[in-house]
């Protein structure tokens, strides 16, 4: 079926009609733009036919249709699953483009796979972009943050759509282009790596109060209320909050506690530390929040291993409130830290992989509509602001000065969860990376004089530059 008000007309097109898409589309009518949709799925080309008889949507139920549909040089938005998906979509569209048009990539694919794509379209004249939009289904619908990457002349292109669909703060929108070729997905998953730090840290937090403290799910509605009038504003407490309230409609209970234990990861979070492992980025908050939802989903083990390791919670002793306070501190502690060595990834890929990051601009467009939003994003963008060749935030002196601050409640907070067998496994990760970072010795020089016994690998000296060799055994004469 088709909807054919007249052919030409539409700014941009939209390829992928799912909840982000649909929305997507939404949004750029109700911005006045003329818009069509398209879905190989035909009931979801039938829905937005019946959603959007008021607005200045067209639709299509086949490519070529749906390419009729579009103002010429032509500009197509994919929203379908990263990976192979996304190269079935391009090789549809390809027989039907012409040079000049653009086809914009704004799902979760991995940046490699942008610049293998950006190459190959290339060779037929075609543009290819690839955007990172993170806020979900509401962010889609009111105000996401939008990543661009890509050739700067395609992103001014369509850069009056995106950037009034885009969340604004102060009046401005968070869209901005980041970079050539794959600079907007490294950011986007960069975004996700840090997601993934911060959700988990979230989890444990709610595990030392619930296992620990014997925390009810309305006094933890309660906290993540207080604590989002705070420091720790955010998106994601603020939404925290809300899941301790909401009642299971079957069962009565809380909704909370009728969801299974298990959280699987879709590949972002992965390739966020395979990437900051190939640029030699320490990102251990990352990897560990990574891991566990690994570990989650080993249920059945995990029942086992319950049993052959049994050893009850201790409940935690001391004054409530304030244990409440010190994990207030420890998880505002953390969570800068996890910010630290997200942008310490991006200044690595900045210089490695030449998309030369604007990172104050980062952190602008990263405040509004997208899941990591939080307060104390303004103090990373005047960080940067301050010093744009920023190495690390924990160099920065406000941001130094409130872990200072906030370090002794997250050591505290490790020692209480580790004698009473509550696994904070990100945080007790956060707090050895800035021991680490701050230590002016690391024991390495050990693992030097291994690899060179073991392997004659060499190792470098104090009072010598160059590389040195030791015959660490005595050869017995033969």
């Amino acid at each position: 079926m088709e909807n054919n008000k007249e052919k030409h007309q539409s700014e941009i097109g939209m390829i992928g009609l799912g909840v982000m898409g649909r929305n997507l589309l939404y949004n750029l009518a109700d911005h006045g733009f003329q818009v069509a949709g398209y879905d190989n799925d035909l009931s979801k080309v039938n829905a937005l036919i019946d959603e959007s008889r008021q607005k200045k949507i067209q639709s299509a139920s086949n490519i070529k249709d749906f390419l009729d549909l579009l103002r010429q040089p032509r500009a197509v938005i994919m929203l379908v699953p990263a990976g192979a998906p996304v190269d079935s979509v391009i090789n549809d569209l390809i027989s039907y483009m012409k040079p000049g048009d653009l086809i914009i990539d704004a799902g979760n694919s991995y940046f490699k796979d942008t610049d293998l794509r950006i190459r190959r379209l290339a060779e037929n004249g075609i543009q290819f972009m690839g955007i990172g939009i993170s806020g979900g289904e509401e962010g889609a619908r009111q105000g996401a943050s939008i990543m661009p990457g890509g050739n700067k002349e395609s992103w001014d292109r369509v850069r009056p759509l995106f950037e009034a669909v885009a969340a604004k703060v102060n009046n401005i929108p968070c869209a901005t282009w980041l970079g050539q070729g794959s600079a907007g997905h490294f950011v986007k998953m960069a975004h996700n790596g840090i997601e993934y730090a911060i959700m988990q840290l979230i989890s444990e937090s709610y595990d030392f109060m619930k296992r620990g403290l014997n925390i009810s799910d309305d006094q933890l509605a309660d906290i993540f209320k207080e604590w989002n009038n705070g420091e720790l504003n955010s998106y994601l407490i603020e939404i925290t909050g809300n899941i301790f309230r909401k009642t299971d409609e079957k069962t009565g209970k809380r909704v909370i506690d009728e969801i299974l234990d298990v959280a699987r990861q879709k590949g972002t979070g992965m390739w966020t530390s395979q990437s900051a492992m190939e640029l030699q980025v320490p990102i251990p908050t990352i990897d560990a929040a990574v891991s566990m939802r690994d570990l989650s989903a080993f249920e059945n083990q995990r029942e086992t291993a319950s049993k052959v390791f049994y050893m009850p919670v201790k409940q935690l002793k001391g004054d409530q409130k304030i244990l409440i306070g010190q994990l207030h501190n420890a998880l505002y502690c953390a969570m800068i830290l996890s910010y630290a060595q997200g942008f310490a990834l991006l200044t690595a890929a900045s210089s490695s992989y030449s998309y030369r990051f604007d990172l104050e601009a980062i952190a602008g467009i990263w405040r509004g509509g997208c899941i990591i939003r939080a307060a104390m994003l303004e103090n990373i963008k005047d960080a940067f602001c301050t010093r744009p060749d920023l190495p690390n935030l924990l160099l920065n002196h406000t941001l130094s000065k409130k872990v200072i601050e906030n370090q002794e409640p997250l050591r505290q907070i490790v020692r209480l969860a580790a004698d009473s067998g509550i696994p904070l496994t990100a945080f007790m990760s956060t707090l050895s990376y800035l021991d680490a970072y701050r230590s002016s010795w690391l024991p390495a020089n050990l693992i030097q004089a291994q690899r060179d016994y073991f392997g004659a690998h060499t190792y470098e000296r104090i009072d010598a530059k160059g590389t040195f060799h030791t015959e660490w055994i005595e050869k017995k004469n033969s």
